[in-house]
């Protein structure tokens, strides 16, 4: 990293206190070499039909082991702020708990973001996740964040999955920090995408100078919905999120492909490649072109975010934010119809893994559901 990014991303650190949890000092993270299937040398796999699955991994799900706990699956609902496999239950303050179900609704106040005649919302929200670890050889890498949270005058939710590869570090960081690094952005509100993206990349430079090693990295999908009739989401890598509005799925993000953004790696002096039986790789080891972290790479890569902003109307549904392990075996519209008819948002988010995993997901997969 430059020496002038250096001394702006260590002067940027400093001036963001966040106010979530998190571990300490940036020093504390452990460097480690971890394997990945985001990496195409992290382990042996074999193509079994559409799906690849890892070999050794054991049927038995209390005998896979989550650090030092026997926990297989977690799920949150309504004020769940933080769901942390690695961590003996890392939550916020205001949070109630790992065994929180409950789901309330929320009454969205007046804001200019309600309308074009400013009137008062009345959308009501809840919110439900779950998360289980895959079946290759590595601990849980996924991270959620999931609440509810008043500011400045919004009735904010705040959702993100990340999906960690080479390690859960970065994932874990931008779990504690990023959203903090979004809203204490000068000019959030008067220019959320332009935030957004400067958030991104002073954050991006915290992880690099501070956290991962040359390989270690995460993909991001976070969205915030603002008094229950805007979404503001900002997705870098292969991460997910649509909504369901009368039954119909709608993408809210572009997966960051390799092929499809094979221009952007060439132009940065990358290049993408594809094994037979694998996925395009950007320098033939990375399954996607944008990522936090990821020092070895990060000359061809960016962790620059697509930003868009929905209008939550009365046709929508719900929304779906989800990490690969959903995607790779589920369309959008098959997402979609597995959940239209379930009565509740962790029910929801629950039957869609469950699907996922019956349907040979092989990854970690972890879901957050927001229903109107």
């Amino acid at each position: 990293m430059p020496q002038t990014n250096m001394m702006k991303a260590k002067s940027n650190l400093h001036k963001r206190k966040s106010s979530l949890i998190s571990d300490g000092h940036p020093s504390a993270f452990k460097k480690r070499i971890s394997r990945r299937g985001s990496y195409v040398d992290s382990f042996e796999r074999k193509p079994e039909g559409n799906t690849i699955r890892e070999e050794n991994y054991n049927e038995d799900e209390d005998k896979n082991v989550i650090g030092k706990y026997m926990i297989k699956e977690k799920a949150g609902g309504e004020y769940d702020a933080v769901d942390d496999y690695q961590d003996n239950a890392d939550y916020l303050p205001e949070d109630k708990g790992p065994n929180t179900t409950e789901e309330q609704p929320h009454k969205g106040m007046v804001t200019r973001y309600s309308d074009e005649k400013n009137n008062p919302s009345t959308r009501h929200f809840i919110h439900g996740y779950h998360l289980i670890q895959g079946q290759m050889n590595h601990g849980m890498e996924d991270y959620i964040f999931a609440q509810h949270r008043n500011l400045d005058g919004y009735d904010l939710g705040l959702y993100a999955i990340f999906d960690g590869h080479s390690g859960h570090e970065v994932a874990k960081y931008l779990r504690n920090h990023l959203f903090e690094n979004i809203l204490s952005e000068p000019g959030f509100w008067e220019n959320p995408v332009q935030a957004i993206k400067k958030a991104c990349k002073a954050t991006d430079d915290e992880v690099l100078e501070n956290v991962a090693d040359s390989r270690g990295g995460s993909t991001a999908v976070a969205a915030i919905l603002v008094n229950g009739v805007k979404l503001l989401v900002a997705n870098v890598g292969d991460s997910r999120a649509i909504s369901c509005k009368n039954g119909r799925a709608n993408p809210l993000t572009v997966d960051h492909d390799p092929e499809k953004e094979k221009a952007l790696v060439e132009s940065r002096g990358g290049f993408v490649s594809k094994r037979p039986g694998n996925v395009p790789r950007v320098d033939g080891q990375l399954a996607m072109t944008r990522a936090f972290g990821d020092g070895k790479l990060k000359k061809h890569i960016t962790a620059e975010p697509d930003v868009t902003i929905e209008k939550i109307d009365e046709d929508t549904e719900f929304i779906i934010l989800a990490s690969d392990g959903v995607w790779k075996v589920m369309t959008n519209q098959e997402a979609c119809d597995c959940i239209k008819n379930v009565d509740g948002a962790e029910k929801a988010s629950k039957k869609l893994i469950k699907e996922a995993k019956s349907l040979g997901s092989y990854d970690d997969i972890s879901c957050i559901v927001i229903m109107f």
